[in-house]
C-alpha cells in the first residue's frame, strides 16, 4: 500500500510556548483504519485539525493525496472527510437537506441518488426527510459521517466517533466503519476505548504529550510487545512462595491460593516446564492452570507511563 496521508516533522506551537505537537511524523497508508489512542491533552485532536488544515502548523509538511496542505488547501481538502468529535447540526432541516448542502460546500454538482445511498449505508435512508431535532444520539453521529462523504473523499477522519454512545451503539458504528473500509475509504480515528482499537483497527498509532511513540501493525504489536500470563490455582494456599522459586518472580495472591508467572510469549523457552516440575518439587499441589494474553490495554499504559 501507498501512503495517501504523510506528515513529516511537524510541529505546532501557541503563542504561551506550549508545544501541542513535536516533531509529529506518520504515514497513513490508502485502504487501512489506523487508530490513535492517547490520553486527554495528547495531541490527538490536533494532529487530526492541523491535517485537515484547521488548525496552522508552526512547522513541517503535509500531504494528502500527492497535495500540500499548505500550498494546494483545496485540493487537499477536497480529499478529506472531517467528522468532529462534538454535534453541531442545525435542529430545524431534515436529514436530506443537510447531507446535501454539506455536498455543495464542496463546489459538488447536486446528486441526490448519491446522498441516499449514503444514507442508506449508514442506516439513516428512513430518517431522510426527518428533522434532524428528532433523531437520537447515535442517529445523529451517523448524520455528521453522512455529512463528511457526501463530498466523496479518499479520507475520513472520526474523531472520538463513540463518546458518549452505549455499548450497542458502539458495535454498530464499528460495523459502519467495517463497511466505509470495504468501499476503499481509508480511515483514521481517535478514541479512549481500547476494545475499539482492537476491534477495527489495522495499524495503531500511540501519542503522549504531542509526541508519536508508536505507529504499528496491531497484531505485530500484541505479538512483540504483548506479555502473557500463567495463572496457577493451588488446592491448599502457600503461606509464602518457596525460595526455591524466587528466580521466576512470582506473584501471589493475598489468600496463597493463587500464583501468577508473568513471561515473553515470543521467546524460545517460556520456562513453564520448569516451573511447573520445580512446583510439584516445592510440595505445592495445583488444581487448575490458565493462561492469559495481555491486552492492548496494558500495552498502552505500560508506554504512557513510560513518558509520564
Amino acid at each position: 500500500m501507498s501512503a495517501i496521508v504523510s506528515v513529516r516533522n511537524l510541529r505546532k506551537a501557541y503563542a504561551g510556548g506550549f508545544e501541542a505537537l513535536k516533531n509529529v511524523s506518520l504515514d497513513i497508508e490508502e485502504g487501512e483504519v489506523l487508530a490513535l489512542l492517547g490520553p486527554n491533552g495528547a495531541g490527538k485532536t490536533t494532529l487530526i485539525s492541523t491535517i485537515c488544515g484547521i488548525t496552522v502548523p508552526t512547522a513541517g509538511k503535509i500531504t494528502v493525496g500527492g497535495h500540500d496542505t499548505q500550498t494546494e488547501f483545496r485540493a487537499a481538502r477536497a480529499l478529506v472527510g472531517l467528522v468532529p468529535q462534538e454535534i453541531h447540526l442545525e435542529p430545524f432541516e431534515t436529514v436530506m437537506s443537510t447531507v446535501s448542502f454539506s455536498r455543495g460546500l464542496f463546489g459538488k454538482p447536486r446528486d441526490d441518488t448519491f446522498i441516499e445511498e449514503i444514507l442508506d449505508r449508514l442506516s439513516l435512508g428512513d430518517k431522510k426527510d426527518s428533522k434532524v431535532m428528532t433523531l437520537s444520539g447515535g442517529m445523529k453521529r451517523r448524520v455528521l459521517i453522512a455529512k463528511a462523504l457526501s463530498h466523496e473523499p479518499r479520507v475520513l477522519f472520526l474523531d472520538e466517533p463513540t463518546a458518549g454512545v452505549d455499548v450497542e451503539l458502539r458495535k454498530d458504528m464499528w460495523e459502519v466503519v467495517a463497511g466505509l473500509k470495504a468501499s476503499g475509504v481509508t480511515i483514521i480515528l481517535t478514541t479512549h476505548y481500547i476494545e475499539e482499537a482492537e476491534a477495527i483497527a489495522d495499524r495503531v498509532g500511540v501519542i503522549n504529550k504531542g509526541e508519536i511513540l508508536l505507529v504499528q501493525d496491531k497484531v505485530d504489536l500484541m505479538a512483540q510487545m504483548g506479555k502473557k500470563q500463567l495463572r496457577i490455582e493451588l488446592s491448599e494456599p502457600a503461606p509464602a512462595i518457596p525460595d526455591a522459586l524466587s528466580r521466576y518472580n512470582l506473584a501471589r495472591a493475598e489468600n496463597g491460593l493463587t500464583l501468577t508467572y508473568t513471561y515473553d510469549a515470543t521467546g524460545e523457552r517460556t520456562g513453564i516446564t520448569t516451573l511447573l516440575n520445580d512446583l510439584q518439587k516445592a510440595g505445592l499441589q495445583m488444581k487448575d492452570i490458565q493462561t492469559q494474553q495481555s491486552s492492548l490495554e496494558d500495552i498502552f499504559v505500560g508506554l504512557v507511563k513510560e513518558t509520564a
